[in-house]
């Protein structure tokens, strides 16, 4: 059976997957031909889920730890969003 603080580390482990499948999708969809808006919709989706799952993580463990590195790396994934989204917007215009 699984306990409140087994279910918090499990789910601070896991806030740091986006972050990390985010890296993935950077490497694999590059080039030219790359649909932007489909990377911009990934990482921003990925980032909220990543920074629930921290929060999660904190509420259920109290530990800062895994609140600190999940929200720090998916905060970084998240500015990386919101400045691929400003240069599309730029480049429009």
């Amino acid at each position: 059976m699984l306990d409140k603080k087994k279910v918090g580390s499990i789910l601070g482990a896991t806030s740091l997957l986006p972050v990390i499948i985010s890296i993935i999708i950077f490497y694999t969809e590059r080039g030219p031909n790359a649909d932007i808006y489909f990377i911009v919709t990934i990482y921003g989706i990925l980032a909220i889920i990543g920074i629930l799952f921290a929060v999660f993580s904190w509420l259920m463990t109290k530990r800062f730890f895994l609140l600190i590195i999940g929200l720090i790396g998916n905060g970084i994934v998240l500015v990386f969003t919101f400045l691929l989204l400003l240069a599309m917007g730029i480049s429009e215009a």
